[in-house]
């Protein structure tokens, strides 16, 4: 005879490792068995919406498809061996990577505990001291979708730079011009939103195999520079003495040598700021409080050490640091390639960077178009009803997608400003990322103390000291990230660096806009499950249903919770 199953009892969030908006004695109500993953889930507050067919590889392939370092490289080469020649390279890379480690775990633990959509932004609002939670939310979460929503602009404009550059390799006549850099721009962003509009299931195997070639071509041109150099050709040793590579200096900064290596940091910082994409892709991970942290983790790690490689190579075999920089290409990388490698090895090599550059866009798109649902899930901008709806048919937030897609054509506007004022589109996505990244690291090692819980991939006792060396990081590198290459009488308005203003800019409003008026209705995390305290059956706070005929709305689930629990946030 067989038995009727026995109904799956109901979790107190105390019983979940997470840390949550939720308070201990509150149970989430729900009709149906839940798995593990959907169980954490709840106990943060959210309904689950998305499909998990992310596994702990096709996770770190989306993060390592973000990092794409191949083309990160090739993007920022100017920062890293235009301010501090290849000392900056070598040292520089070596030195931030340790720092950017500590970042990444302490990211990890958070993820571990928190791991939702949200991320950095739901973890402040959590761990803030009791009455700062939505403020810490509020710039968390705006300077995180800042550095989210410039992401795959400035990877399409440097993809799109390196085409054209491809172009005057093969048609010396052909001088690229801004217009042309824009056009090219706006139709791969396109291109990348129709891939980012996909179900969760084909976004997985696009970027498995994205993040796959990402490594093969890295892995290829970090052979295939040294083994194919033609700079014996030249009447030059195969690669340059290591002294001069490790400690000759390039004066490409008015500032003390210390300093300018210090600034050749925003290249390994741009490069690898892609590593918390699984923190944004958890709601869609399997065993998502173990494989994201260790997707996070993995990814800065493996990038830090192959980084580190391709520096190398690159360091010791340029030959003309000025003739790179400011070649008619428009592009140092192109460049660089043209110097030490026979025209169509460099070609090739051009090629794979290309290709690897297109898979990094879009795998920064789908994680700026998962940040931006998340916001808008919690009512952060006009118009978050329609932003915050999940598609149907793809069960993917496509509107996110293109809201992100028309910001970013805009964006890129910036290339008509020179290629100064588009490379502050690399400093914004660098200083911004940090920021958010350092403000809940910050509160979790000197506010929170023992109400933070654990989940189950943790520092355990090296949680403080980690979390201090990231701190202590952050705040040194984001007034250098700031600094123009040039001081005094040499300083002029195309030589300034204009990342205080694009980044401060934005978030001076937003603070303004807090202090106005979104501090009367913005508090935080909206929770979107039912749920009731334990022990009391009757007493269940309700959600309303989207009313919507089409898409299903995250954005018009609306707790019921009275306002003052719902302000209190920690």
């Amino acid at each position: 005879m067989s038995e009727s199953p026995t109904p799956a009892r109901k979790k107190s969030v105390a019983e979940e490792p997470v840390t949550s908006v939720l308070h201990d004695g509150e149970v989430p109500v729900y009709e149906r068995a839940l798995t593990a993953d959907e169980e954490v889930l709840v106990a943060l507050g959210y309904k689950p919406e998305f499909k998990r067919e992310f596994s702990l590889w096709t996770t770190f392939c989306v993060s390592f498809a973000v990092l794409g370092l191949l083309p990160s490289f090739a993007s920022t080469i100017y920062y890293g061996m235009g301010y501090a020649g290849t000392p900056g390279m070598v040292w520089g890379w070596l030195i931030a990577m340790f720092f950017i480690q500590c970042v990444a775990m302490s990211m990890a633990e958070l993820c571990s505990s928190m791991p939702t959509s949200g991320g950095l932004y739901y973890a402040s609002a959590v761990l803030a001291p009791p009455g700062y939670g939505p403020l810490a939310a509020w710039l968390t979460g705006w300077s995180n979708w800042l550095a989210q929503v410039t992401g795959a602009p400035s990877v399409d404009y440097a993809m799109a730079a390196m085409i054209l550059a491809a172009g005057s390799i093969t048609h010396p006549d052909f001088i690229p011009q801004n217009w042309q850099v824009f056009l090219l721009t706006t139709l791969i962003m396109l291109i990348h939103s129709c891939i980012s509009s996909m179900p969760t299931r084909w976004l997985a195997n696009f970027n498995s195999f994205g993040s796959t070639f990402n490594i093969v071509a890295l892995c290829i041109v970090i052979i295939l520079i040294p083994v194919g150099t033609n700079r014996e050709s030249q009447d030059l040793p195969r690669f340059t003495p290591a002294s001069t590579v490790w400690g000759n200096f390039y004066d490409g900064t008015d500032f003390p040598k210390g300093v300018s290596l210090l600034m050749t940091f925003v290249a390994v910082i741009w490069a690898m700021s892609g590593y918390d994409a699984p923190f944004h892709l958890s709601e869609e991970c399997s065993n998502a409080n173990v494989a994201a942290p260790r997707a996070i983790v993995l990814t800065s790690a493996v990038g830090g050490l192959f980084g580190w490689f391709l520096q190398l190579v690159v360091a010791y075999t340029v030959i003309d640091i000025d003739a790179a920089l400011g070649s008619d290409l428009g592009q140092p990388w192109a460049s660089y390639l043209l110097q030490v490698l026979p025209q169509k090895t460099a070609l090739a090599a051009l090629s794979l960077t290309i290709i690897a550059a297109f898979s990094m866009g879009q795998g920064c798109m789908v994680a700026a178009s998962r940040v931006t649902f998340a916001y808008a899930r919690d009512g952060c901008f006009p118009f978050s009803w329609w932003i915050s709806r999940v598609n149907k048919h793809t069960k993917t937030p496509v509107n996110a997608v293109w809201f992100n897609t028309i910001l970013g054509i805009l964006m890129t506007l910036l290339i008509f400003g020179g290629s100064l004022a588009a490379g502050a589109l690399f400093s914004i996505a660098a200083v911004a990322a940090f920021v958010a990244f350092t403000i809940p690291i910050s509160i979790r090692v000197f506010f929170v103390g023992d109400r933070f819980r654990a989940g189950p991939w943790n520092l355990g006792k090296y949680s403080m000291y980690v979390g201090s060396a990231a701190c202590a990081f952050v705040l040194l590198m984001v007034p250098i990230l700031m600094l123009p290459s040039y001081t005094g009488s040499d300083l002029d308005a195309a030589g300034m660096n204009w990342t205080c203003l694009v980044y401060g800019g934005p978030m001076l409003f937003v603070i303004i806009w807090w202090i106005v008026d979104a501090r009367k209705w913005f508090k935080g995390p909206k929770v979107n499950v039912e749920h009731q305290m334990l022990g009391r059956e009757g007493n269940v706070v309700h959600g309303k249903e989207a009313n919507d005929s089409g898409d299903s709305s995250a954005g018009s689930m609306r707790d019921q919770v009275d306002e003052k629990k719902a302000a209190n946030l920690a």
